[in-house]
């Protein structure tokens, strides 16, 4: 029996763990189907171009890409579908493109009712709104749509997620992309946050970049959210705040991010009351007013970032220094206006025992960099560059052994910085001393302490030798020394012992010799060896994330074989002027996905390559000054994006062809000096609506201006001179917007950044003048050296912002309008060999910028208007060939005797003739009373030495002797002379 019950209870168990098995077996499903389905449907909705989502098949769920179960009820908590490639930058936007989900979000996501972790960022949903149904999933506690190209208002039924402890909605700029080009189309926007009230578990709250509407009563809802410990609302488009509030709920939170805003308002109170606070970052906003003495209240405080909040007053609490957990401080960008010694009480405080990043650049600080910086042991990032600080580096920043990066350019910093001055710095990593006065004595076979990743050091004294201790830098990625100073030849060892090298700026010395192969340095991102004597043929390359080549300004010679496509994929700027380039421009050019791309003054030849039809985003395209031929091929009028054509000073012909019609974003249209016929088309005032300068002097185009060129608002240079126009010049010319305005420094030609400085070779006070950073300023009409006649159009003088007008060499007729002195602005006026007539309008002496001026060849008559400015024009050739003029400076009097008063006549109203009148009464009894004195002192003198025979003789003895002590003095001085030169 024994046996019996035994084999019984044997079998019992064995059912037991039959069942167990069971429990855990294939036999019970390991994805519930309802949920499978809803995975499914919601899939249907998707875009998944890289085929992310190609694991979910079959029947378990549970094990698809992405989809997480709980272990014991089956039911899926989790989906993560994250982009595996983020785009964080330019060289990730293919990889993000093909690895993004888009589409639809389908509502069939609800039948996952357990899930508690949701991530779809870093996807691009192409602008679409976030589903209502998304504040439907009760028990999520983690919510992640950052970066997922979604747009539209935030919809209130968030507010629902009451187990919601992380939600991200950060940086969702909707995007539009243009091939391979982003840009900008909406946002998120919040139009009342009081729904984030709600929001009662939350502890991490992320709204980077979600627009905030007025009114949403943002701080109000965060104030109800007890638990939360990180609030990050950068650039929301907040602007206003309470400066006070009656309690403060949030006490647990320990980050807030309110950068990038344009919060205008004193730094508010409540602030200092959240004791837990151990980040926080207000930069870049327009808090004005002092940092108040309450900060001292933060004392948990380990990151402080105020900077870019420009209207804040130097004045910087002492108690801000007595934080004394702090380890970040940025107090860049800010007004501080002050010598550093003035910081004195501030910077000795207790954080000098903690501060390891301290950023004050570009604070207008001055003074001498003081020995309390000494004490900061702990500093490890330590950046003070754009201020005005002077005098040598200090001895004392030499006890900061920990630093990491130190950034001190743009000052004015000089001396000699020796070897001794980087014997501590062994954990250096970043080193910028560019654009100082500062000499580096360093000597050849120095060993650096540091081994760096990044070294600029432009505009230090340095050369002449090629610095030999860099040989000792394996690391580095970054070499900036540009400015320099060197003329050597770069050493062989260079080339071989830093081809892992990233950026490279050696540019503007005097650097000999030649470039080798460069394939091997497969990680150049930048590479800048302009201005300098580099000679022979153009390096090969091998880079697939080269970025710039600037071989510009050297003596390269020989073809362009630069095999673009294949052995640069990803150029954006091209830079090979002024070099001894000959041949063709290869096909390859072509291939530059986007950016600029400058050939000029080369010696380049053959015709235009006629394959831009697949060129997406070239927005400049120079190939001035060569010998190239043909006509402009119609595909390179297919650049969309193209902003600057530059093809002066070359021998193409033909019409300007139709086809750049649809070059509607040009900004610069320079085509002068070529060999171009036909019209100026009327499309030009039609379509290129955005043109800033156009250029076609020195052509062959023939018949009348036309008109509607005025309707070129922004245009501020029209060159037309040297072709065969003939008509009159429109009264519309002055209709142009830009020219009626002063040019301004903060405006640039080119709206996108193209690393390109945009440049123009101009006539302007008779001589040709090439601008490029001034450019913006230079606001000229030349329409000189053609066959335009009839009458100069009285409306031209609304163009009160015109530097230069040149109407010479022409065959105008009539009157110089009384109304040229409303040209305030004017520089530069040439109107000479034309047909005008009449009289010099008085109110040119109004023109009190005009250094140049030239009325030469015409029939005017009458006298020369002497005032102001036009007194300094005393050359007579700028009036020559006007035979009925008078006046000074010519030598021809006029017979009015009030024109011939010189430099004291001035032309205008009755007043003045009378006031001239009486100064000439005067000037002619000052001018009798002169003669008068004159003869009656000469016969005072003289009349008793002719009559009066002793004093006669006496005062001739006396100037005999004078005579002989002089010839005496001179002969003994000029005798030790010689006998001194004979002895030496």
């Amino acid at each position: 029996m024994d046996l019996k019950r035994t084999q019984l209870l044997l079998l019992f168990f064995a059912f037991l763990c039959a069942r167990v098995r069971k429990l855990n077996g294939d036999s019970i499903p390991r994805c519930i189907p309802i949920e499978r389905n809803a995975l499914l449907g919601f899939k249907e909705g998707l875009k998944d171009p890289s085929n992310r989502l190609s694991s979910w098949v079959g029947d378990d769920c549970c094990t698809w890409e992405g989809v997480a179960c709980d272990n014991r009820t089956r039911h899926v908590i989790k989906l993560d579908l994250r982009n595996p490639r983020p785009f964080s930058d330019a060289n990730d936007l293919f990889l993000y493109k093909k690895w993004s989900l888009g589409g639809e979000l389908r509502p069939s996501l609800l039948g996952l009712k357990y899930l508690n972790y949701l991530d779809l960022s870093m996807n691009n949903f192409g602008g679409i709104r976030i589903p209502e149904f998304m504040g439907s999933f009760r028990q999520l506690k983690y919510l992640n749509l950052s970066c997922a190209n979604l747009g539209g208002l935030v919809p209130h039924q968030l507010g629902n997620l009451s187990s919601l402890q992380y939600l991200d909605l950060s940086y969702n700029y909707y995007y539009h992309f243009y091939g391979d080009i982003a840009e900008i189309d909406g946002f998120l926007i919040i139009d009342n946050a009081i729904w984030i009230s709600r929001l009662s578990s939350l502890r991490y709250l992320n709204m980077t970049g979600v627009k905030f509407k007025e009114g949403v009563h943002w701080l109000q809802a965060l104030n109800m959210l007890p638990s939360v410990i990180e609030i990050h609302l950068s650039d929301c488009g907040i602007n206003t705040t309470l400066l006070s509030l009656p309690h403060v709920n949030f006490t647990s939170l320990s980050v807030l991010d309110l950068s990038f805003n344009s919060i205008n308002s004193t730094i508010p109170g409540w602030l200092f009351n959240i004791s837990s606070l151990e980040y926080l970052d207000l930069s870049f906003n327009i808090f004005r007013g002092i940092i108040p003495p309450a900060i001292k209240n933060l004392a948990s405080l380990k990151t402080f970032d105020l900077s870019g909040n420009q209207f804040l007053e130097g004045k910087i609490s002492v108690e801000l220094g007595e934080l004394c957990k702090l380890q970040y401080l940025g107090l860049s960008d800010i007004n501080i206006s002050k010598s550093l010694h003035e910081l004195d009480k501030v910077f000795t405080g207790c954080f000098k025992n903690s501060l390891e990043t301290l950023y004050m650049w570009n604070t207008q600080l001055g003074g001498y960099l003081p020995d309390w910086l000494g004490d900061f042991r702990k500093l490890k990032y330590l950046d003070l560059s754009g201020n005005s600080i002077s005098g040598p580096v200090p001895a004392s920043l030499e006890r900061l052994a920990e630093l990491v990066e130190l950034y001190l350019e743009g000052n004015f910093l000089k001396g000699v910085m020796s070897e001794e001055q980087f014997a501590n710095f062994t954990k250096l990593k970043y080193l910028d001393l560019s654009q100082n006065q500062l000499i580096l004595n360093l000597t050849s076979d120095w060993i650096p302490p540091f081994q760096l990743y990044y070294l600029n050091i432009g505009s230090c004294k340095l050369g002449p030798r090629f610095p030999a201790w860099l040989w000792m830098q394996k690391n580095i990625t970054d070499l900036e020394m540009s400015s320099t100073g060197i003329s050597d030849a770069i050493p062989d060892w260079f080339w071989r012992s830093f081809s892992q090298i990233s950026d490279l700026d050696i540019s503007s010395n005097g650097i000999t010799g030649s470039v080798p192969d460069l394939t091997n340095f497969i990680n150049l991102y930048y590479f800048n060896l302009s201005s300098n004597h580099f000679e022979g043929p153009l390096p090969n390359f091998n880079s697939s994330i080269l970025r710039l080549l600037d071989l510009s300004n050297n003596s390269f010679s020989g073809a362009i074989h630069l095999d673009i496509d294949k052995s640069m994929p990803n150029l954006e700027y091209l830079f090979l002027s002024r070099n001894n380039l000959s041949g063709e421009i290869p096909l390859s050019v072509c291939h530059l996905r986007y950016s600029t791309l400058d050939l000029s003054k080369n010696l380049l030849s053959s015709e235009l390559p006629n394959c831009w039809n697949h060129s997406s985003f070239i927005f400049v395209i120079d190939f001035s000054n060569n010998n190239l031929s043909g006509s402009i091929p119609p595909s390179i009028c297919s650049l969309q994006f193209l902003e600057s054509l530059h093809l002066s000073n070359n021998n193409l012909i033909g019409e300007l062809p139709l086809s750049l019609k649809s070059s509607t974003r040009l900004n610069t249209l320079d085509l002068g000096q070529n060999g171009f016929t036909g019209k100026i088309p009327t499309w030009i005032g039609e379509s290129l609506l955005s043109l800033k300068i156009l250029r076609l002097r020195s052509n062959k185009l023939v018949g009348n201006i036309p008109s509607n060129l005025s309707r070129l608002g922004a245009l501020q240079i029209l060159d037309l001179a040297g072709n065969n126009l003939s008509g009159t010049i429109p009264s519309s010319f002055g209709n142009f917007t830009a020219m009626k305005v002063s040019g301004e420094m903060n405006e640039t030609i080119l709206k996108n950044y193209t690393r390109y400085n945009e440049k123009m070779q101009v006539t302007i006070k008779g001589i040709y003048i090439e601008y490029a950073k001034l450019l913006p300023l230079v606001i000229i009409m030349d329409l000189s050296n053609n066959n335009l006649s009839g009458m100069i159009p009285e409306e031209l003088t609304n163009l009160f912002g015109l530097v230069s007008l040149n109407l010479s060499g022409n065959h105008l007729t009539g009157e110089i309008t009384e109304k040229i002195g409303a040209l305030q602005q004017l520089e530069s006026l040439d109107l000479s060999r034309n047909n005008l007539f009449g009289g010099i309008p008085s109110s040119i002496i109004d023109l009190t910028f005009l250094s140049y001026l030239n009325l030469s060849y015409n029939n005017l008559s009458g006298s020369v208007p002497i005032g102001n400015q036009l007194q300094t024009f005393i050359d007579p050739s700028i009036y020559v060939g006007n035979p009925d003029l008078c006046g000074f400076p010519l030598s021809q009097k006029c017979k009015d005797a009030k024109a011939n008063q010189g430099l004291n006549a001035v032309g205008g109203d009755e007043q003045n003739d009378n006031t001239m009148d009486e100064e000439g009464s005067e000037m002619k009894w000052l001018y009798m009373s002169m003669e008068l004195g004159f003869g009656v002192g000469f016969w005072i003198v003289f009349g008793p030495l002719l009559f009066h025979r002793k004093w006669r003789e006496a005062y001739f003895q006396h100037i005999d002797q004078v005579f002989n002590v002089v010839y005496m003095a001179l002969a003994t001085i000029f005798t030790k002379f010689k006998v001194h030169n004979i002895t030496t």
